[in-house]
């Protein structure tokens, strides 16, 4: 399985960024993708559903929208309106069938983006 993201960057505060993440091998038809920042624990951003529910944690709520191609086996999270806490590594992941009791989960390696003047 792999997974791999890219699309981090620099950007000033109040710009965006978006985040693209493909997922082969056995990580392809995961239940859920999900975006989390590593912090030393990786914390949860946003996930999506193979059903395209998708849920965020609070402070990107408005901000950030994820999006998932199953055709192309691709997980998108587009982040509008960035500020300087949102600077980190950003890791894409493939799990199921929950977020709290993953029976199976691969993770990326990450990309960073830096918010900043």
């Amino acid at each position: 399985a792999q997974v791999l993201e890219s699309g981090g960057g620099w950007v000033q505060p109040g710009g965006s960024l978006t985040l693209s993440c493909e997922v082969s091998g056995k990580a392809i038809g995961s239940k859920l993708l999900g975006w989390y920042r590593q912090a030393p624990r990786p914390e949860f951003v946003a996930e999506i559903d193979r059903d395209g529910t998708a849920v965020y944690e609070d402070s990107v709520k408005g901000r950030f929208t994820i999006s998932r191609d199953s055709a192309e086996n691709r997980v998108y999270l587009q982040m509008n309106n960035l500020k300087p806490g949102d600077t980190g590594v950003y890791l894409c992941a493939a799990y199921g069938p929950n977020r709290s009791f993953p029976l199976y989960n691969y993770w990326g390696q990450g990309t960073r983006i830096i918010v900043s003047p």
